[in-house]
Parts: structure tokens; sequence; C-alpha cells
């Protein structure tokens, strides 16, 4: 049995990977375990996204929360990283996200934060599994569910408060994904001055992430042409991501508002030592914008709370990926899809000018990404036939590409990432190595995704 806990905490289809017994048995272990690290009463943030299973999710962790001795504030439906600011503004000694993120309306998820806001580290989530299913008799006094209080930390204020200007006169498409966005994206830009067009705001427990938001950017994109604005905004379930499109209907992905705002934060002398962390996956293009401008690039594995480790260890102001996860740590403990869509947003409106030419500051090199759905990703390590491969592409390719072949951390996947000078070379060396990570790794009864 592989680990529970993947790169953004336990994720899988409710009902068959994800159960309310699950939830019940890891909010009860997740108790003891921090209360061992704590040594007092513990308070947990819970809040979850538009998903019809994070009701029942979230009743279980309740359950198995306040059983354990521990006491929960109810935060209801807000984006994740909402949760990592009330856990540190309320002082809680940790905060629960019920989200999938990205994946479809079926999955669901728990990922936990520490008492500073942080995703919990790999130790503590090891022990909590570790601690899972050994039961336990119920706490000397059981713990209190409440909603979170009036006074509480005002998540919308502090990220409409870190815009670096108005946008009066934008006129932006926000697309919500049916997700946690929906009540508090479009809130914060019109608070801001935006004339606000939000589209994929109307949750129903089933719609989340389906044929919208940054999964599918080119939605927002041809909803920016139609309405005739100077550009649109796409956010995940969880709202901790941000994609964007500008005036003429051309996505804008997390390597281009990164490099944007990386350079703006250099001129104005807020880029911790000139530097930037940014993921394997970050176009080749990326890199050659930074060097530049003289900032140097600290490479993380991908995965958000990957980059915010080394953000922590170099002492650096700003990270992100290429998916739309951007982290402004004097900010943020963690990715802001909100944060990132009323700074980049601002960059733009401060200068006057349109969204495409605030991210021309890199070219992007032609990247093409195939997801191939196996059915032994733990395989990949020990897979000769596949990394044989790859070395003959990047032989051929030498300084003039990039080729990245890597296991999904929270679905069966094995993701083949090319890059070339264009578009057709890319495009041929991965579906080529597609093949061959296909046929060492054996197919999924999905074939590739």
């Amino acid at each position: 049995m592989g680990r529970l806990f993947g790169t953004d905490g336990v994720r899988g289809e409710f009902g068959r990977d994800l159960t309310t017994d699950l939830a019940r048995d890891l909010g009860r272990a997740a108790v003891t375990v921090l209360r061992r690290h704590e040594r007092k009463r513990l308070r947990f943030v819970i809040g979850r996204d538009t998903r019809a299973s994070g009701v029942l999710l979230e009743r279980a962790l309740v359950e198995g929360i306040t059983a354990a001795g521990g006491d929960v504030l109810l935060a209801g439906v807000v984006p994740t990283p909402a949760v990592a600011f009330l856990t540190t503004g309320l002082k809680a000694g940790a905060g629960v996200v019920i989200s999938a993120s990205h994946n479809p309306p079926q999955d669901n998820g728990i990922k936990l934060f520490g008492p500073f806001g942080y995703k919990l580290p790999d130790e503590l989530e090891d022990e909590i599994e570790a601690e899972m299913g050994r039961g336990g008799g119920p706490a000397a006094r059981a713990g209190r569910a409440l909603s979170i209080p009036r006074d509480a930390p005002d998540y919308l204020a502090h990220v409409i408060g870190s815009a670096a200007g108005r946008l009066d006169g934008l006129r932006v498409v926000v697309d919500c994904a049916n997700g946690s966005a929906s009540a508090f994206s479009p809130a914060a830009l019109r608070h801001l001055g935006a004339d606000v067009v939000a589209i994929h705001d109307a949750p129903d427990g089933s719609n989340i992430n389906v044929f919208c938001g940054a999964l599918h950017p080119k939605v927002v994109a041809a909803a920016v042409r139609e309405a005739g604005a100077d550009a649109g905004v796409a956010h995940d379930g969880d709202a901790d991501r941000a994609l964007f499109a500008d005036a003429e209907g051309n996505v804008i992905d997390g390597d281009q508002v990164l490099a944007a705002c990386a350079v703006a934060m250099k001129a104005e002398g807020s880029l911790a030592g000139d530097q930037v962390v940014t993921t394997v996956m970050s176009n080749l293009g990326f890199r050659r914008a930074m060097s530049e401008h003289g900032i140097r690039v600290i490479e993380a594995p991908v995965g958000d709370r990957y980059v915010l480790e080394r953000m922590l260890e170099h002492g650096a102001s700003l990270g992100g990926e290429q998916s739309g996860h951007v982290i402004f740590r004097d900010l943020a403990t963690t990715g802001d899809g909100l944060l990132t869509a009323v700074r980049f947003l601002s960059l733009a409106a401060r200068r006057k000018v349109p969204l495409a030419e605030v991210a021309r500051v890199m070219r992007r090199f032609p990247q093409i990404l195939v997801n191939v759905r196996v059915a032994r990703r733990e395989g990949l390590a020990d897979a000769a036939e596949v990394w044989k491969a790859v070395r003959a592409v990047e032989r051929e390719l030498g300084d003039a590409g990039r080729v990245l072949v890597r296991a999904s951390g929270t679905e069966p996947l094995v993701r083949v990432m090319v890059e070339a000078e264009s578009d057709d070379l890319a495009r041929r060396y991965a579906k080529a190595l597609a093949a061959i990570v296909h046929r060492a790794l054996g197919p999924s009864p999905a074939g590739e995704a």
C-alpha cells in the first residue's frame, strides 16, 4: 500500500478512496499526534470547497476531532489560502481544508496546515498516518464545534489591502470554476474598482472544475474576447491558483506571471536576495528571462509546498509554479489565487499598459505536456527503457530544449514534458517518449489522460 498523503494531502474519489470513516479516523489521529507536539488543547479551523461530498467529510472530521478532545472552528466554503490565513490569525493549532483542488467533482481531499499557516511537513503527515487505525478511547472531555467568530481576521480585506494599486477602468472576466472563488474573487476585484464579469460562479456541488477554471483557461480567454474585456482570470476549485488571459484572448500562465512579478519586485527592492523559486516544470524561457534581469532561479520539486520549503530555506520572498500557484511570502504562507490576481492585474493598471505588455517580460519556448495513465507509476525510477530514451532526446536537443519525465504525486499518471525551439519538434519528442512510458509501465484501463 502506498503512502496515504500525496504532494497535497489525502486525495481520491469520494466513497472509494476517501470515505467518511477515513476522514473521522484522520481527524482523531491528527489530534492525537499534534497534541504530542503542542502539549495543549487543540483548535482546528476547517474550510471546504463547493463539492457535495465536502459537507459529509466535514461532519466526519468534526466527529473525529471532537471525540479526541479537539475543538473546531467552521469556516464553511472558503478558498484554501483563507484557511491558512485564519489558522494563523485565530492562533489555532491546525487548519484543515476539504478540497481536491483542480480534480473532478467526484474526487475530494483533505490537507492540513500547521499553526503558522504552512502545510504540515511530510514527517508529521507520516506520524498521523501511522496513528490511523489504532482506535483509542474518547478524550476525558469532548471538544466543541463552533462557527468562525465575527471578529475573526477578514481574509477578503487582507486580499484587497495587498493590491499594488486600484483597478479602476479595468474590465475583467473572472472564471470562478464553480468553486471557492465564487463568493470572493469577483468581490475583491469589484472593491478595487474593476468592472467584473463573473462566469462559472454558481456552484451546485457537482459542477466544480467542469470545463471551466484554471484547467480550461481557453474558456476565460474566449469570454474575454466576447465581453470586450481587458483581462481574464481563471481560478481552480479551491482558489489557490490563478491563470490569466490578455485582451486578445492569449493565455498567460504561471511562469509569465511569476516572471513579471519577479522583475517588478526587483525594481522596487522587495525581491529578497534577487532570487525566485520555481519548479522543474518551469519554461526554459522563464529561466532565460530571469538570467537577463539578474535574478537567480532556485528550483524545487513540483508542488507549492516544496516551493515554499525552498523559499524558507533560501529566504526568498517570491515563488511559484507554471500551473498558477504563486506565493508572495510577505503576504501569504501558501499559493493564493486571489492575491495573485490583484497583484498581477494591478501591475498593468499602475503602469497603464495592457496585460500582454506586462507578460512580455519572457518569451515562452514551445512546451508540450503529455499525461500518460499507467498501472505502475511507482516503477518509473527503475524503467531503464524510459531513461535511455530520455537521454537520447536530451542529447539531440542540447541547450535548445529540455525534457522532464516525472510521476504525478496525486494521480495515476506519468507526466512527459518536452520543450524545444519549435512546437512540432517538442510534440514529436513528447509523443515518442509518452509511448515508451506507456509500454514500460503498463497502461491503465483509461489510457492516456
